[in-house]
């Protein structure tokens, strides 16, 4: 696939290195991905191109979009605070209805429209299609049927996102050109590998990682589900790393989050915090070894 076709295109510039960051899924943990952002843009760095994965697509694209890290930090922190008010969005979103449990076979009765979810919990800058974005942008989605990898870099951007971040269980799948797409995280969790021939370093903030689950308790049913998926997508990330990492893997100390946990979007973010410095200390070094070659 040509990346950029019909948007910006990635120029590589000489004067310093570029830098390119890869922002994976984790559902709630993903907020962490905004530490990340604040710390290259305390750098005074801009990325040359982002990729994103279910909530990194999320946070990717509104960052892509001109907005700086601290308003996004601001935007999730006030849209999130009012309980009821998320609820009332999610009811809005609700695509299932507790008759499908008896009319349909078993439906599921709180599958959300994820492209719908984006409309009421975006910032309204966002803009609607990628060659609006001031950054380049990757987006990954899975295509259900043939069992592989979509890359979205053109086009429109909400479809791609929704696709992305279309968790099998929670959202509907998203039907686009005769595919049905689901999260992204199925089969890149961490797409990292996509960047490496459009910078000179590849920051990936890796938010699945978090070792054995200390809670003993027996998982509930979206518990157990949505467990599942990020030991599979910590167990694809593993094997990639071992293969080629990236310049810089951050993990942002959020482990203990579950990945719905999004009414704890501020003790997500504090906790996210150290990893800032940590980023901007591991960027600066990897720069001055890179200048002085």
């Amino acid at each position: 696939m040509k990346l950029f076709d019909d948007g910006p295109v990635v120029r590589r510039r000489t004067a310093s290195p570029t830098v390119a960051i890869a922002l994976g899924g984790g559902g709630a943990r993903g907020l962490a991905h905004i530490v990340a952002l604040e710390a290259l843009e305390e750098l005074g760095i801009r990325p040359v191109v982002i990729a994103g994965t279910s909530i990194g697509a999320i946070v990717g694209a509104t960052f892509a979009s001109g907005l700086e890290a601290r308003q996004i930090h601001a935007h999730v922190k006030a849209t999130l605070r009012s309980r009821a008010r998320v609820m009332a969005k999610l009811m809005r979103a609700r695509v299932g209805r507790f008759s499908d449990l008896v009319f349909k076979g078993g439906g599921n009765p709180v599958l959300l429209d994820a492209e719908t979810c984006l409309d009421l919990f975006w910032p309204d800058k966002v803009p609607p299609y990628f060659s609006q974005l001031s950054i380049p942008l990757l987006v990954v989605a899975t295509d259900f049927h043939a069992c592989r990898e979509v890359v979205f870099s053109s086009g429109a951007l909400a479809p791609a996102v929704a696709s992305s971040m279309a968790i099998p269980g929670l959202f509907r799948p998203v039907q686009s050109s005769g595919q049905v797409l689901i999260d992204g995280g199925a089969v890149n969790p961490l797409p990292y590998d996509l960047l490496f021939d459009h910078a000179d370093i590849v920051v990936a903030v890796d938010v699945t990682f978090g070792g054995r689950m200390r809670d003993r308790r027996m998982p509930t049913l979206f518990g157990s589900i949505f467990g599942s998926a990020q030991i599979m997508q910590g167990a694809i990330t593993a094997q990639k790393i071992k293969l080629r990492p990236p310049d810089i893997l951050l993990r942002p100390a959020v482990e203990r989050f579950n990945v719905l946990e999004f009414m704890r979007a501020g003790q997500i973010l504090l906790a996210a915090e150290p990893a800032k410095e940590e980023l901007k200390r591991a960027v600066s070094a990897r720069m001055a070894a890179l200048q002085r070659t």
